[in-house]
């Protein structure tokens, strides 16, 4: 059994392919391999070289391990999934060149916007709503697994898959694997390591995020959006939130989890490309100090 460590760029603030308030690609690279990390994601498809032999050289070239890419889109609309379908044929032939990438994670939209907040679906869905979901999650996974890869759907704030009742339902609904998101699951007022041990056996790659409870009780005060709460640091390094991450591992080594953890902060955006680097590096320290 083995548990390696990784980072996404969302630790450098970066959500979207480009804009101009996140980290240059390269910069972000650098500082992946500087903070001690020994694998990455993807990110955005387009955010870091998307080709090869350029994305396997700049990898190599800091000793890096590829371990997944990402893909995100409206599972209540079939034309969005239509295009995440072809983004996954693309990421499929990229990572087919990398060994130890073995997943796709599935982004749903969030029914707010990611810059302002605003409210842009209904946040509840009818039943009939809810039948088209899953089996867009269904088709969305399956599409992975003709590559040979496994698609690992990531429940997530202000999305209609965010609370422990609503994932349960879609495990129930579906036979689709989770990319376990340990800070949005304590955002969406779960309790992680009960709900991790309780699903292992779906549950075959994770993200580790902290929460901090404290910015979540002044956001439901005060009615923040979550990309406002995102500014007020409400995702924090692991070590500085409300996740106890030394019971945690003791969790993945019960269930003799064998892979990736991939550290994904939410940043965006960041107020100088300065702030990253040293928040990733207590990250993996608090890590490390945690059995990782």
């Amino acid at each position: 059994m083995s548990i390696k460590v990784g980072i996404a760029p969302d630790s450098w603030g970066v959500w979207f392919p480009e804009h101009e308030k996140q980290t240059p690609w390269s910069r972000c690279m650098d500082e992946m391999r500087e903070a001690g990390y020994d694998g990455v994601e993807l990110g955005p498809w387009g955010y870091f070289p998307n080709r090869n032999p350029a994305l396997e050289q700049e990898l190599n070239k800091r000793s890096l391990t590829l371990v997944a890419g990402t893909v995100g889109g409206d599972f209540l609309n079939d034309t969005s999934v239509d295009e995440m379908c072809g983004t996954i044929d693309d990421i499929a032939n990229l990572l087919g060149d990398f060994p130890e990438a073995k997943y796709i994670v599935l982004l749903p939209a969030m029914y707010t916007d990611l810059e302002t907040g605003e409210l842009v679906m209904d946040p509840n869905l009818t039943d009939e709503q809810w039948g088209k979901y899953v089996k867009n999650v269904q088709r969305a996974a399956d599409h992975v697994e003709r590559h040979g890869l496994i698609g690992t759907f990531h429940p997530h704030v202000d999305c209609h898959v965010q609370t422990e009742e609503q994932i349960e339902r879609l495990l129930t609904d579906t036979d689709v694997m989770l990319c376990f998101d340990t800070g949005h699951h304590v955002y969406g007022g779960g309790e992680p390591i009960a709900f991790y041990r309780k699903h292992a056996e779906r549950i075959p790659y994770i993200h580790i995020k902290d929460c901090d409870l404290a910015v979540k009780a002044e956001m439901d005060q005060k009615k923040w959006s979550f990309a406002k709460a995102v500014t007020e640091d409400i995702m924090v390094e692991p070590g500085r939130g409300s996740i106890d991450f030394e019971k945690l591992h003791d969790a993945l080594v019960e269930k003799n989890y064998d892979g990736w953890v991939v550290v994904e902060q939410d940043l965006f955006p960041v107020k100088s490309f300065e702030v990253p680097l040293p928040i990733a590096k207590r990250g993996r320290e608090n890590l490390r100090k945690a059995g990782f």
